[in-house]
């Protein structure tokens, strides 16, 4: 009888765990977008045989297979035939596609002396092209432009608007 007893608490046992516990779950998940790594405070030159290309500082970078994610981003193009500055809170540099897509507190500089000033601005590097579709406010010496939307193209010294308001100083020869 003892034994039988040993046996039935045997069963009784196996079929508590049975019921008590759950087989472990394990999900498998793919990682497609892992940072390869992170940059503080960095300087990134791009160079080629004409020399300096792309100069672009930051506080913080997440670098991905395909981006770069910058705080404080501060990027210059010297590729054109004017240097081209921006600067912003946020940036996000697709180095495959050449677009840098800024957000807060944007300032786009032109070394020839035009600004642009907006919170939010798209550059593309092959086609030269700034543009942004939010309210923006432009200088170029005493000269202001306020607007909703811009394109600016850098090769062609171009822009479109909408919505302008400017004040111009015209000077007479």
């Amino acid at each position: 009888m003892n034994i039988n007893i040993f046996f039935i608490a045997i069963s009784f046992g196996l079929l508590m765990i049975f019921i008590g516990f759950k087989p472990l779950d394990i999900k498998q998940r793919k990682f497609v977008d892992v940072p390869l790594f992170q940059l503080e405070t960095f300087t990134l030159h791009e160079l080629s045989q004409k020399g300096l290309i792309t100069l672009m500082k930051g506080s913080k970078a997440t670098r991905y297979s395909n981006r770069y994610k910058v705080d404080n981003i501060d990027y210059t193009d010297n590729s054109k035939e004017f240097i081209a500055n921006m600067r912003a809170d946020n940036g996000l540099y697709m180095d495959k596609e050449d677009i840098i897509d800024l957000k807060g507190n944007v300032i786009y500089n032109r070394e020839d002396g035009l600004i642009f000033e907006s919170d939010e601005a798209t550059y593309n590097k092959k086609s030269a092209i700034a543009h942004t579709n939010k309210d923006y406010v432009m200088y170029r010496g005493d000269n202001i432009v306020v607007g909703t939307s811009v394109i600016y193209d850098n090769r062609l010294n171009r822009v479109e608007s909408k919505n302008v308001v400017a004040k111009y100083q015209i000077q007479e020869r």
